[in-house]
C-alpha cells in the first residue's frame, strides 16, 4: 500500500544563520539606502533585529515562504526602534528593507 507523500517540514534554522541572515538583510538595505552607518550602530541595529527574530521565531519558522508577511512583521516589530537608532527615516528604511528582502 503506498502512503501518500508527506510534506517535509525543515527544522528551526540555527542561531548563526539567523545572525548572518539578519546581517546580509541590513546591510542590503543600508546599500539601498545609499548612506554610511558607523560600526557600533550597525553591529547594536543588527544584535536588535535578531533579538526580535529570536522572540518571534517560531511565527517567523511557519511563514517563512511569505515574505510579504515577514516584511510586515518587520516593519511592525523592527523598524521603528532601527530607525531610531540609526537616527534616519522610517519610511524610507521600510520602503529599501521591502526592497532587498523582496517582499
Amino acid at each position: 500500500m503506498l502512503r501518500p507523500k508527506e510534506r517535509h517540514e525543515a527544522s528551526l534554522p540555527s542561531a548563526r544563520k539567523i545572525r548572518r541572515s539578519c546581517s546580509t538583510e541590513l546591510y542590503r538595505t543600508i546599500k539601498r539606502m545609499k548612506l554610511y552607518i558607523p560600526d557600533e550602530l550597525l553591529k547594536q541595529g543588527e544584535e536588535l533585529y535578531v533579538k526580535k527574530v529570536f522572540g518571534n521565531l517560531t511565527w517567523i519558522h511557519e511563514n517563512s515562504q511569505n515574505r510579504k508577511r515577514l516584511a510586515d512583521w518587520w516593519d511592525e516589530a523592527v523598524s521603528e526602534e532601527l530607525s531610531q537608532l540609526w537616527k534616519v527615516d522610517r519610511t524610507k528604511l521600510s520602503a529599501c528593507f521591502r526592497d532587498a528582502f523582496g517582499g
